[in-house]
């Protein structure tokens, strides 16, 4: 197999990108895909065009006969699955990396235009430097989600539409005609059957967990979406009562003329109080 290595690395650093869910989904795509593909699947499929066989000696028959059991070769096409499934992921990956240099960009424009009085907080990373997956990046991220999961969903039904079965024959007889003998057609032979179709197993049990791993993943990042807008109606809902609150205490009242009509929570002093209670006597 090819090198995974820049694949790799770019893979890696959408870890620090992703939530909890789509770094489970990165490292099923390393260890069970990229990992077993380069050092297992090479080794068993390898072989199939040398080891395949037929008892035909007629010209080109051996190769017609291939190309009607293995239209393409199977490891030809998983890693054809591997760089279309992880095409989206790296979408996200340079919107991200261009959205959050933009932001840092913008805050050190106003900082140095403010000499520093103005700060403004990140929207897309905390104080950690951690990405937060708000805004135009949700979007994004739930975009890049979707299309991987069509991608992993065309590629298990494409599949079985090219190789009509994925179950490996022993032998199977061909009748490719020409090149091979019209009357008589050809035995062919394959080699590692069984271990061929546990590969095959594997790569779309790999493939379906992938698929849970994304839909999962989305039902997360709609559920955290839908608890912050909770947390923000409820903050909206506590300060308009403070509000209330404090608009109908006599105690505000001289300060909110102060303030611009706005009351500024600060407690009464005992002086205050004492003079309200003398007030309150005089009026009984």
């Amino acid at each position: 197999m090819g090198d995974w290595s820049y694949l790799s690395s770019l893979l890696d650093k959408v870890q620090s990108h992703s939530t909890v869910v789509g770094k489970i989904w990165m490292s099923v795509l390393f260890l069970f895909r990229i990992f077993v593909l380069g050092a297992a699947a090479d080794k068993v499929w390898g072989d199939e065009l040398s080891e395949f066989s037929c008892d035909s000696k007629e010209p080109g028959c051996k190769h017609a006969c291939y190309n009607k059991m293995f239209p393409i070769s199977y490891i030809h096409y998983w890693v054809l699955q591997i760089i279309f499934v992880s095409t989206p992921t790296l979408v996200y990956l340079g919107h991200a990396v261009h959205v959050i240099h933009k932001e840092k960009r913008m805050i050190e424009q106003l900082r140095n235009s403010t000499d520093g009085s103005i700060v403004k907080k990140p929207k897309y990373t905390d104080d950690r430097g951690k990405v937060k997956i708000t805004g135009v990046l949700f979007y994004t991220y739930m975009a890049q989600l979707f299309s991987t999961i069509l991608m992993e969903v065309g590629f298990v039904v494409a599949q079985f539409y090219i190789y009509d079965s994925i179950f490996m024959v022993s032998y199977f007889p061909c009748n490719e005609s020409p090149p091979c003998a019209r009357s008589t057609g050809a035995q062919c032979y394959i080699s590692r059957p069984t271990e061929k179709t546990i590969f095959v197993f594997f790569m779309l049990v790999v493939s379906g967990v992938s698929v849970l791993l994304n839909v999962v993943e989305m039902i997360y990042l709609m559920c955290n979406r839908s608890k912050q807008r909770t947390k923000k109606l409820l903050e909206r809902q506590r300060e308009r009562l403070t509000f209330q609150q404090s608009s109908s205490n006599p105690h505000w009242e001289g300060r909110a003329s102060r303030y611009g009509g706005y009351p500024v929570l600060i407690p009464a002093t005992n002086e205050e109080q004492h003079e309200d209670r003398d007030w309150k006597e005089k009026d009984t």
